[in-house]
């Protein structure tokens, strides 16, 4: 039996602990994992930081050995079952902070994506991964990028949102072209080396869960103002877990500077809002909620992307978006629909229907 598909999740974490990726790694980086550990510490223990690593506490699976997010079965309960999700985008954040040398860099990444292989996408016909790659050395993403192309359930390679250059910056281009080159979008994730907000480091979990649409906003510059679209025109990104209410007005500013400034960016051809609606697109959590739901609907529609934006939950955050109650009464059947699966169907190149048992 074959159903419409109603429903897709676009930002679920997965997250493994060293000892679990361990038994993937060669005998030398095992070596070198014991004995010297990681060069930066995982994305949830940065300061400032959220009780519980910024998990819902249900979803800290009673095992030893296991942490949030590394036990599928919990997954599919709280998750997948609980509300009919068709398909689930599953991001795995341990790479992200994988600044170590380039061979142990390489070697993290793919037991990342083995992991996922193996514990996650063999689980369950409904979950999806995303290519985890050592960013900071591209040649080495690339040959990852392409050591799991052929296989459909890696819909997306996944780089965060902060990294040691600006990510317009050309250094990261190979990586675009090789997404680019096998269908992937790239999904850049909130996360990563830098905390810096420009203004300082937050002082408070507040300024650093608000903050981090504002980090995306300036990668999102970064993108447009450096050409990256023109020099890979067949790259698609997508920014995760970092708010949609600000892309008008990001739009509208780079519109009117570009108009002024045109002749320092020789290389954009067309107007910054033009890139953004052809190449971007956003994810709902953390969504914006103001005391008009009416007026989150109007954000929509200035930015122009009720066709770029897709549902997310963020599982097992302790601000998960449920599906029952994520989007405004205020929105539209028609709106409804193309965030919640018809936008994820057409980027991931997902099947409308999928089996039921």
């Amino acid at each position: 039996m074959r159903r419409r598909v109603e429903l897709v999740d676009c930002d679920v974490h997965a997250q493994a602990t060293e000892a679990m990726l361990a038994q993937y790694l060669s005998a030398p980086a095992r070596r070198l994992l014991e004995r010297y550990g990681r060069r930066t510490p995982r994305v949830t223990e940065w300061y400032p930081r959220a009780r519980n690593a910024g998990m819902r506490l249900d979803a800290w699976p009673g095992k030893p050995g296991h942490i949030w997010g590394s036990d599928p079965e919990l997954m599919r309960a709280q998750l997948l079952d609980e509300f009919g999700i068709d398909y689930a985008v599953l991001e795995v954040l341990s790479g992200q902070d994988c600044y170590d040398h380039p061979d142990f860099a390489a070697e993290w990444n793919q037991a990342i994506n083995q992991w996922q292989l193996e514990e996650w996408l063999s689980f369950d016909p409904r979950l999806r991964g995303t290519i985890a790659v050592a960013h900071e050395y591209p040649a080495l993403a690339v040959a990852e990028i392409e050591r799991h192309a052929g296989d459909e359930r890696f819909v997306a390679v996944l780089l965060p949102a902060s990294a040691a250059e600006q990510l317009g910056s050309p250094k990261y281009w190979p990586i675009y072209e090789a997404a680019a080159a096998h269908g992937r979008p790239v999904a850049f994730h909130t996360g990563g080396y830098v905390d810096h907000r420009g203004a300082g480091y937050p002082s408070y979990y507040l300024e650093y869960h608000v903050g981090n649409g504002i980090v995306m906003q300036s990668q999102l510059a970064s993108l447009v103002a450096g050409g990256t679209f023109d020099a890979v025109p067949g790259l698609r990104v997508v920014l995760t877990e970092c708010g949609v209410a600000w892309a008008a007005a990001l739009q509208w500013s780079l519109d009117a500077a570009w108009e002024l400034m045109r002749d320092d960016h020789p290389r954009l051809e067309r107007r910054p809002s033009e890139y953004v609606r052809e190449h971007v697109w956003f994810t709902t959590q953390p969504i914006e909620e103001p005391d008009d739901p009416k007026q989150l609907v109007w954000a929509i529609e200035q930015a122009g992307i009720g066709e770029r934006l897709l549902f997310a939950t963020d599982y097992p955050h302790w601000d998960f978006d449920s599906p029952k109650q994520a989007l405004p009464r205020a929105m539209n059947a028609s709106l409804r629909r193309a965030i919640l699966c018809e936008n994820a169907l057409a980027l991931y190149g997902l099947a409308p229907e999928r089996a039921v048992a």
